[in-house]
């Protein structure tokens, strides 16, 4: 691979993630101040996420796969999604901004699916090139949550402006998909079913005891997760945190650590102890924020979010490795898209609508939260999913795939 492919696929993956942390992460802040809404309305915001991960895959397996190149969509999204994301801006009614997230979101996930494809297909040694592309995309996840932090827009008020960036970004990376190279559709003369499109051949993988286990359990894990997707910022800045964007931004700078010493852990502890030590890092997280604080428990909250790349890599990419090995083949992609609906799609979905109702039971008088109580709620969630993952979950499989690797 030349240095000017895999720049311009860095670049790619730079603008693609720097888009999502812009204004992803402040988002609960900006529709509890800037729309001064409820926290169920919170939970609703979110909501787009899960609807975009659910509606993706047909505009993937309909649209990108048949009829366009890969790049020429990714570009028409981000345009489209620049001018939503800068009318969101202008919007001072949680009414009106509802569905323009939501129609945004619908742009949106399905880029991430159409950036992966763009870069695997130039790629000669996926297993090691993909990594030091797929970094650069944490990195402008971490930029993003820096620079919202150094301007303080989450202390002034102006986190309207987070999406202002965000559209600017966006634009930029829909003019710069037109130097991507090309990446043809793969399945222009084929016809596909609709069985195909939704992945549904992936169904045949929860014959299989311990892969129906793990695939419970992604959707059970998912529910307590989006207390901290979703209210993280929010509790951050209500008790005092500085900067609690770029403190946030830890998370992607401990999830890139993570990333690059994975391959070694998994060899030697296997899917069961990683995707095990995954959620309990999820409890303990938990913990960590319900009983710290911006004084001396400060270094909780600290944990609590570096607790993210442990997180997410232990459970997400391990998930992503077991699945693709057992899968084989033949369904690679559809087992994929599997489990990424059931985490993205009806796992934070479900979480979405109720961690929204549960934070706002506990308001206090006045007119803050009782964080602690809130957040023993997805510690004991994620605890429970924890504990009977292990007593159920059989490592056969899972040693084969350890070494395989």
């Amino acid at each position: 691979m030349s240095f000017a492919t895999r720049f311009k696929l860095s670049f790619m993956m730079f603008l693609e993630f720097f888009i999502w942390g812009a204004w992803f992460v402040t988002l609960g802040t900006f529709v509890k101040n800037n729309l001064l809404a409820s926290d169920s309305d919170v939970g609703l915001a979110f909501l787009s996420q899960s609807i975009g991960a659910i509606i993706a895959p047909f505009i993937i397996g309909m649209i990108a796969d048949k009829y366009f190149a890969a790049q020429r969509i990714l570009g028409l999204l981000h345009l489209v999604g620049a001018g939503l994301l800068y009318y969101a801006s202008t919007l001072t009614s949680f009414d009106d901004f509802l569905p323009i997230v939501m129609a945004y979101m619908v742009c949106f996930m399905p880029t991430l699916a159409l950036a992966n494809s763009v870069s695997f297909r130039q790629l000669t040694d996926t297993e090691r090139q993909f990594p030091g592309i797929r970094v650069f995309g944490t990195i402008g996840w971490i930029i993003a949550g820096l620079v919202i932090g150094w301007l303080s827009w989450e202390k002034t008020n102006s986190l309207q402006l987070t999406f202002v960036l965000a559209a600017a970004a966006s634009g930029i990376l829909a003019i710069f998909s037109l130097f991507l190279p090309d990446t043809p559709p793969t399945k222009k003369n084929e016809k596909t079913t609709i069985g195909e499109i939704l992945g549904l051949e992936a169904f045949a993988l929860l014959k299989n005891k311990s892969f129906l286990l793990f695939f419970l359990s992604s959707i059970a894990i998912c529910v307590p997760l989006t207390f901290y997707y979703n209210f993280t910022n929010i509790y951050l800045n209500e008790i005092g945190m500085q900067s609690a964007a770029a403190v946030q931004s830890l998370g992607q700078v401990s999830e890139t650590l993570f990333l690059l010493v994975m391959p070694f852990l998994f060899v030697r502890l296997g899917v069961k102890k990683m995707l095990g030590i995954g959620m309990l890092a999820w409890v303990l997280r938990y913990a960590f924020f319900a009983f710290g604080d911006a004084g001396q428990g400060y270094w909780m909250l600290v944990m609590g979010i570096v607790l993210h790349g442990i997180c997410y890599d232990f459970f997400f990419v391990t998930g992503q490795i077991y699945t693709d090995k057992l899968a084989g083949p033949k369904i690679k992609s559809a087992a994929q898209g599997f489990i990424s609906l059931a985490t993205y799609g009806v796992g934070m979905l479900i979480g979405s609508l109720l961690s929204g109702k549960i934070v706002e039971s506990y308001v206090t008088a006045d007119g803050g939260h009782n964080w602690e109580t809130i957040w023993l709620i997805p510690a004991g969630i994620a605890f429970a999913v924890l504990v009977i993952f292990l007593l159920m979950f059989k490592d056969t499989t899972a040693r084969n795939v350890a070494n395989a690797e």
